[in-house]
């Protein structure tokens, strides 16, 4: 049958800035992305329903009847077992929201001529950013599971240190780790093809590493942490996604954070993931324009694709930074940084986008890559839709 993970319009704000760039199922919890663990588990390629000025890249593909699926829940075995039971005209619910339904788009946006059957077992899904960080030790282990299911990894060194069972870690093809220590006393440790993890380098489970990325010498690692592919990773990191293509290659300390794609933190680069006053944590929240309290004693940095910071930045507890912010200078910038904003603590600029987009071409090249036209049209009508946001600079 074909599926659709479907975008609602209140979930997808919710979750900005990371998903000005992405639907909500391309966001990295776990392991996988949540539309990678949808097409492994329904054996299928799964297509979008998602913001208009999106879909050229991530497309829909429509039938007369779909199974649509909410682009915010990561599969568990009670919810696939259910979401498989479902027939034409039949919707799985949950406290008035859908989960799943077999039908076309026009039933979806109204319910009518539907059948409605109460999920009763918990969910697993990302409705806050903070979720990304939060659940991602869950997220992670079902997504173990899934991958090395029949599978036998490849030797561990012997230079390795284990603490724990030896069979909470997993190495595919080309997969390297020399001379650290892995710790799964908390979860499982997976270091996905080509990923690598340098000498010197500690680590606690959960923890992912993806394709071709690597920890740098002497790294530390807390769970629950993912890494996604293709980045480079040192310094200490607490509870924590990378989506991928991202660097944090020097010391610093980043914990119960999220960071985008194509961003890149510079040397000494730090967060704050407590407040002093240990109290509970607010965010700017792009649904409500205001920061909402996330009911969280930790939770430190959220940024949207292609930001970075200069050497030293320091972001305080609970920052958001949009898409394509280049961030510098000394002292704490403020806890919501637009999206296209050049500057720091001082008083930012609006970031040109003829210029960011000079930046993000040599970037792409590193990576024998090409920032093409379509992307090029997201970042352009990202860059319309945040200049409420940028007004504060004139």
């Amino acid at each position: 049958m074909n599926v659709i993970l479907f975008d609602q319009e209140n979930s997808w704000k919710n979750l900005l800035p990371l998903t000005y760039t992405r639907p909500v199922s391309e966001i990295r919890i776990g392991i996988l992305t949540i539309k990678q663990k949808w097409d492994a588990e329904l054996n299928t390629n799964c297509s979008y329903s998602t913001k208009n000025f999106l879909s050229k890249k991530f497309l829909l593909k429509e039938q007369p009847e779909s199974l649509f699926i909410n682009a915010t829940l990561c599969p568990t075995p009670s919810l696939l077992t259910e979401i498989k039971k479902l027939k034409p005209l039949q919707a799985l619910i949950k406290n008035n929201e859908v989960l799943a339904l077999v039908g076309e788009a026009r039933h979806l946006k109204a319910l009518t001529d539907i059948e409605k059957i109460e999920f009763k077992d918990a969910i697993l899904n990302v409705a806050n950013v903070w979720d990304v960080f939060q659940k991602n030790g869950d997220a992670l282990k079902l997504d173990f599971e899934l991958l090395t299911k029949n599978k036998r990894s490849q030797p561990l060194s012997n230079t390795v240190t284990v603490i724990g069972d030896k069979n909470l870690i997993f190495l595919e093809k080309n997969a390297k780790a020399e001379a650290c220590i892995f710790n799964t006393s908390g979860g499982p440790i997976y270091l996905a093809k080509d990923a690598e993890v340098m000498e010197g380098s500690a680590v606690r489970g959960p923890f992912a590493l993806g394709e071709h990325s690597a920890l740098k010498l002497n790294t530390k690692i807390y769970g629950a942490t993912t890494i996604g592919p293709h980045c480079k990773v040192g310094g200490e990191v607490n509870n924590s996604v990378i989506f991928g293509f991202t660097n944090k290659a020097h010391d610093g300390f980043l914990g119960n954070s999220v960071l985008g794609e194509w961003c890149n933190l510079g040397a000494d680069t730090n967060n704050s993931n407590l407040k002093n006053n240990y109290g509970n944590i607010k965010l700017f929240n792009y649904l409500h324009v205001k920061p909402v309290d996330t009911g969280l004693q930790f939770c430190g940095l959220i940024m949207g694709d292609h930001s970075k910071s200069g050497i030293n930045t320091m972001f305080n507890t609970g920052t958001v930074v949009g898409v394509g912010a280049n961030i510098y200078g000394g002292s704490f910038p403020p806890t919501h940084i637009p999206s296209f904003s050049w500057g720091g603590s001082e008083g930012f600029e609006t970031y040109r986008l003829d210029k960011m987009f000079e930046t993000a071409e040599k970037v792409f090249e590193r990576r024998s890559l090409k920032l093409d036209i379509t992307e090029k049209e997201i970042l352009s009508e990202i860059f319309e839709k945040t200049k409420e946001f940028r007004n504060q600079f004139k």
